[in-house]
């Protein structure tokens, strides 16, 4: 019987997406992926966001040990700058990750998993752990928010976009690929969407996020993403999948059997 892989479960619980998530891990335990979590870490206090203490709540219903430490608590502590796209982490980030190390030790995991967590991780951190991240893109695909990957699949008119897990490293979003599905976003459904969006004057065309296109490339990728998180976790925990792989995994086929499953 293969044993269960032991996870420090890394987010913000900023929404629904992330609650899911941690939801499907849960459905996806029961049913017998060899996963357990050992912690639950957000890097928010508890009541400092309803959506957060959702999430914590759902974690200490199944018996999980959560950490809740606040980083905006931490940075007003230090009197840090907020961290600004395009610019260099503040220093206050570094002693947050490093605080947050010190916490985690006190626990025994073999892998942290993060997903939904909004904060950049720092050396003191993944130098300590090693850490694996989703991100919504393929392999060689866009980096940035999900939105962001969107916004640029669109200008680019891309004909499909991905999933993918990689290992944290200082090079966000570029860290070694770990697996990845890949999907359509240019077929027969969408052609009609395509072509409404490109038809539209440059100048008075909606924001992204209000077009139909935006929404069902969005939708496409939300369908994928939480079964590439269970089957990756299942070829780590059967070892199937390694953090030292030189090539990522191609997941496609599993995560597409278990979409059209749902």
């Amino acid at each position: 019987m293969t044993e269960p892989l032991r996870i420090a479960w890394f987010t913000t619980g900023r929404g629904p997406g992330s609650l899911g998530a941690l939801e499907h891990l849960f459905a996806a335990i029961d049913r017998g992926l060899p996963v357990l979590p050992a912690i639950v870490f957000v890097n928010r206090d508890r009541g400092e966001a309803d959506p957060t203490d959702r999430l914590l709540a759902l974690a200490e219903s199944h018996g999980v040990p959560v950490e809740a430490f606040s980083s905006v608590r931490f940075r007003k502590a230090r009197g840090g700058e907020r961290s600004m796209p395009d610019a260099p982490l503040p220093a206050w980030r570094t002693d947050y990750d490093a605080e947050v190390a010190t916490r985690l030790a006190r626990h025994d995991f073999a892998l942290g998993v993060l997903f939904g967590y909004m904060l950049i991780a720092t050396e003191p951190l993944y130098g300590r752990f090693p850490l694996i991240n989703d991100h919504p893109a393929l392999p060689d695909g866009p980096i940035g928010t999900y939105q962001e990957v969107i916004s640029e699949l669109m200008r680019t008119g891309s004909r499909e976009s991905g999933c993918m897990w990689h290992r944290v490293t200082g090079d966000v979003d570029r860290g070694p690929a770990l697996s990845f599905c890949r999907y359509p976003i240019f077929d027969d459904e969408t052609k009609p969407l395509w072509l409404s969006y490109i038809s539209m004057p440059q100048g008075h065309r909606p924001p992204d996020q209000e077009t139909l296109l935006y929404g069902e490339i969005r939708r496409r990728g939300v369908a994928r993403e939480r079964p590439l998180m269970v089957e990756t976790l299942r070829a780590l925990a059967d070892g199937s999948l390694t953090l030292d792989e030189t090539q990522p995994r191609d997941l496609t086929n599993e995560v597409e059997a278990a979409v059209a499953s749902a």
